[in-house]
């Protein structure tokens, strides 16, 4: 059928015509492009192999070794591990550790609320309020800590003359072994309340505005439509957010140590796991411990993600 519309000589032309050979210009092309990206992938490559692979591998070589006084270190083998696992100083500052994440995790709800709230149409001074709640994520960790040592003062903080004003007199927030871990926990859920907030607005935006027509034709009203759609069609975002949460949680460092500090009397009952890394890598000088922690760490964090990824397939709905 074909060869009957095509004329007979245009048909020949067609036929007459060379076919394409894979030339040397394209394939040369194609070189020079992966000889480009090589050579933009060099600096990266060469800064993430001197800043972060080799430091790592050495890491990793010295929690096998014990560091003297005044420098130097021998090979012992798992000493380092063995103890890790039996030593109570560490099994607190874990404990410490899983009750700071839980607060932590405890600001994902928070910031589901502000979201939706920061998400309504028709709200005014909307980008402000974004931008006030977004301020404490680039405001530096020193300064934060700062604020809120003065807010917790014992003394004279904001929070004691609150409290004062019901009749309650409240602690010394930061030097109370009891208060010291809830109190930073309380400025960590501060902290992250922002960044989490810009997540979940992201995720509800990509949520097509036909189910919610839909669910309003029905008879739906917005608490229905929101734990009926909202909620489940959040769950990827909520997922992700849940794991940067604890593995930032895990890691936290920055906070205990402006806030409490190692002077402070509270410092064994609220230290973190990375504080005791450096507590004894630094200030005790015994790296081989240190490094023995930090993979001890690094362990439990991937044995957590690992779950999470594993439970997700269970609640978290990608359609």
């Amino acid at each position: 059928m074909t060869s009957q519309l095509v004329p007979p000589v245009e048909q020949g032309q067609r036929r007459s015509m060379p076919l394409p050979r894979p030339g040397t210009k394209r394939r040369s092309l194609r070189h020079g492009d992966r000889y480009w990206a090589y050579l933009l992938i060099v600096p990266t490559a060469i800064g993430l192999t001197v800043f972060s692979i080799w430091p790592a591998l050495q890491t990793f070589y010295f929690s096998f070794t014990k560091w003297g006084t005044f420098g130097g270190h021998e090979w012992t083998g798992f000493d380092n591990y063995t103890q890790v696992v039996h030593d109570p100083e560490l099994l607190r500052s874990l404990w410490n550790t899983v009750i700071f994440s839980v607060m932590t995790l405890l600001g994902i709800p928070l910031s589901i609320g502000l979201a939706a709230l920061l998400n309504t149409k028709g709200l005014r001074w909307v980008s402000v309020y974004r931008a006030v709640y977004f301020l404490p994520v680039v405001t530096m960790p020193a300064a934060i800590a700062l604020v809120w040592k003065l807010i917790y003062n014992g003394d004279t903080g904001i929070l004691n003359q609150f409290l004062a004003v019901f009749g309650i007199d409240g602690p010394h927030w930061l030097s109370d072994p009891a208060t010291a871990i809830y109190a930073v926990g309380i400025v960590s859920i501060w902290s992250s309340l922002g960044y989490n907030m810009v997540l979940f607005i992201a995720g509800m935006q990509s949520i097509p505005g036909e189910f919610y027509e839909a669910a309003s034709i029905d008879g739906a009203g917005t608490w229905r439509q929101f734990f009926g759609i909202t909620m489940p069609l959040l769950t990827p975002t909520t997922f992700f957010v849940t794991v940067i949460t604890v593995i930032n949680a895990l890691q936290a460092f920055d906070l205990v140590y402006l806030m409490v500090g190692k002077a402070s009397p509270a410092i064994e009952e609220s230290q973190t796991v990375v504080y005791l890394f450096y507590a004894k890598g630094i200030l005790q000088g015994d790296g081989g411990y240190a490094a023995a922690i930090a993979f001890a760490l690094l362990a439990l964090i991937l044995l957590i993600t690992a779950l999470q990824f594993r439970a997700q397939k269970r609640w978290v709905h990608y359609e």
